[in-house]
């Protein structure tokens, strides 16, 4: 069995790359490393992929080198390592301690097959030099999410001593199955004093078997062997694929729990079209994350905001309802687009989510090239409230993929016209100029309303009605609107609140109604002072066992401040929260209008072919939802919940009523 072990490279007489041109290939690139890794493996696993019907396996594991291997892996990567810590960090990372690693693994991919010698892949199949040899090789398989190849690099930069072990298995010209294990090292040109004299290496290094004139990798059960050694986690019998190991990687000050949940989101966030399925088409990837052996969930995009409203606008794009964009002058189909609008709460903006410029709005659209790999999220205008958003997609026809793809930096997350020339500058330009022609019919900002919509100008009604709960667009935050002559409202109509009789003696009803200017909500929703009683509150007055009146409170509605927008799965409800503060079994039931802009006046029957608002239910304590127009409720201080699902391009009006309910 041959020992593996280090070679460094030295600067051939015809030169050669050094190390620190290759690291610097990326450039500056504006997202973290941890994101461009997601990113790069990702694709570099689809275009790997076997076969269009199986779906690639993609994982990302982080664990700490237990006791029983860590002894090893020291042995056998410092063997014949390069002497010091300048120009070989590996060997200080060795001394600190623990082993941190995070290895990134596919599955139902091809593995790094091919011939393992620079000057011998001469055909097609060059997996294996592309990736640990060569530098900058255009991409050979269409429609591939990658271009020059400079993406492999990051495993580099991710490792603080530049250094990963790559474990791949791969099918051979025969037909049967080879393993193959190499480590790499990526940091930088030095001087190397020797007997000769000084000379020059590249910073480049590669581990495997150094018996002939350059490094190999080892092979078969050689290199099964040593990766069970290692602890890496072995290959089915007709598996193949390949798992890259990143030694010591920088996790950016996360704690490695911390940085495993960023990268699951990450995932969702940029991977999330490999995710879905759509009618017949099933997941095209699958993904998980673990971090010293506990699984970290990947977030379904279906399930989270705002990813599920870029899956309805991809639902869209694929669909009828789809937008073509074309460039007239030259003519040229560039690809199509699909755009939804909706009312929703605020964002909370997330780590990963930041990173893209996502914060508490959402109004972008997403692009990508037929492989349908997340390019970048585009900003658009912004809606006038951040209780509105739109999410769009535009993929690219397939017979522009290739100008597309040019149109990238090495890191594929933009698309730069000016990086071209014309007639392709003009295609990716006019790109731009259309998808914001959609976006700006979308949000009626080109002049003319949608049907149905109102005619008021959109920063007019934004501060007009900023008192009422909008549905449209342009229309001001969900805060409640008081509603003249409407009981348990925010507001009552002092000379038209709600009365009830009960008899102070045989016969004569005794009746307590407020006087004006009395009795009306103070800020926090309850009713103000007035000669209404204990708190404030109005009351009526039932006989006393001497005969006399004594006064009982009504039933009223206690407001628990402002209507907000939520998610009920994939509907955009508006809430209501309320408390009924008087014991006792009372029954509420919902007051909803749509008000008019420009008028003050209000709709409660829709006009044909347009929607109202529709109550949902009474949502309890905990959690439950009464779906009735009425429901009982126990007067207490529980906070209970109106859930309303909102009419479309409209100003929604919400108002609670209450009533005692008779002991029979």
């Amino acid at each position: 069995m041959t020992e593996p072990r280090w070679f460094s490279q030295p600067y051939p007489p015809e030169g050669a790359s050094a190390a620190e041109g290759i690291r610097n290939q990326l450039g500056r690139p504006e997202l973290d490393l941890l994101t461009i890794l997601v990113r790069e493996s990702a694709q570099n696993s689809w275009d790997a992929r076997l076969t269009p019907s199986n779906p690639v396996d993609y994982r990302i594991d982080m664990w700490t080198v237990g006791p029983g291997h860590a002894g090893m892996w020291r042995e056998i990567l410092l063997d014949g390592a390069p002497a010091g810590a300048d120009t070989f960090p590996l060997r200080e990372t060795f001394r600190r301690g623990s082993i941190r690693v995070l290895s990134v693994s596919d599955r139902g991919t091809r593995g790094l097959g091919g011939p393992t010698r620079a000057d011998d892949a001469v055909g097609p199949d060059r997996d294996f030099v592309s990736f640990i040899r060569n530098i900058g090789e255009p991409r050979d398989t269409a429609l591939g999410g990658g271009t020059y190849g400079f993406g492999k690099g990051i495993f580099y930069l991710l490792s603080k001593s530049g250094t990963v072990l790559v474990h791949s298995r791969c099918r051979t010209a025969q037909g049967g199955h080879e393993t193959r294990l190499i480590g790499c090292t990526l940091w930088k040109s030095y001087v190397a004093a020797e007997a000769a004299g000084n000379r020059r290496y590249t910073g480049r290094h590669w581990w495997g078997n150094t018996s002939g004139d350059v490094v190999e990798p080892l092979v078969g059960r050689e290199a099964e062997a040593t990766a069970q050694r290692l602890g890496l986690r072995p290959f089915g019998p007709e598996e193949t694929g390949t798992t890259v190991v990143v030694i010591d990687p920088n996790l950016d000050g996360l704690e490695p729990s911390e940085a495993a949940d960023y990268l699951a989101e990450t995932i969702t966030w940029h991977l999330w079209p490999k995710m879905i399925s759509t009618g017949e088409k099933s997941p095209a990837m699958s993904f998980s994350v673990s971090c010293d052996g506990v699984p970290h969930s990947v977030p379904d995009p279906r399930e989270i905001r705002p990813l599920n409203m870029f899956v309805a606008a991809y639902e869209t794009m694929i669909g009828p309802d789809r937008s073509d964009l074309h460039c007239l002058k030259p003519k040229r189909y560039l690809g199509r687009l699909g755009l939804v609008k909706r009312i929703m709460p605020p964002l909370e903006p997330t780590r990963a989510s930041r990173m893209l410029d996502i914060e508490d709005l959402v109004h972008h659209v997403c692009l990508m090239r037929p492989a349908e790999l997340v390019v970048t999220y585009q900003p658009g205008p912004k809606p006038p409230s951040v209780n509105q958003g739109y999410a769009g997609v535009f993929r690219a026809d397939e017979d522009m993929d290739e100008i597309y793809a040019k149109a990238e930096p090495p890191t594929h997350d933009a698309w730069h016209p000016q990086s071209l020339d014309r007639p392709e500058s003009t295609f990716v330009q006019t790109t731009f100029t259309r998808i914001a022609e959609a976006q700006a019919r979308l949000l009626s900002l080109g002049g003319t309303a949608r049907p149905g919509a109102s005619n008021v100008a959109l920063g007019a009604a934004s501060s007009l009605f900023s008192g009422l709960v909008g549905g449209a667009w342009g229309i001001g935050g969900a805060t409640s609107y008081s509603k003249p002559g409407s009981t348990a409202t925010r507001a009552s109509k002092p000379d038209d609140s709600e009365e009830s009789t009960i008899p102070s003696a045989p016969g004569r009803p005794v009746r307590k109604t407020a006087p004006s200017g009395a009795g009306l909500p103070t800020a926090d929703g309850s009713a103000g002072p007035g000669g209404f009683g204990v708190d404030g509150q109005s009351f009526t007055e039932a006989p006393g066992s001497d005969g006399t009146a004594m006064p009982r409170r009504r039933p009223r509605v206690q407001y628990v401040g402002d209507p907000y927008y939520d998610d009920r799965g994939d509907t955009s409800v508006l809430v209501q929260e309320f408390r009924l503060p008087v014991p006792g079994p009372q029954r509420v039931h919902i007051d909803l209008a749509v008000t008019l802009p420009g008028t003050g006046g209000r709709e409660t029957d829709p006009p044909i072919g347009a929607s109202m608002p529709v109550l949902l239910g009474w949502e309890d304590g905990d959690g439950r939802l009464h779906a009735s127009e009425t429901y009982v409720i126990e007067g207490s201080e529980s906070v209970w919940r109106a859930v309303v699902r909102p009419a479309p391009d409209t100003m929604t009006e919400i108002g609670i009523k209450v009533e005692a309910v008779k002991s029979p």
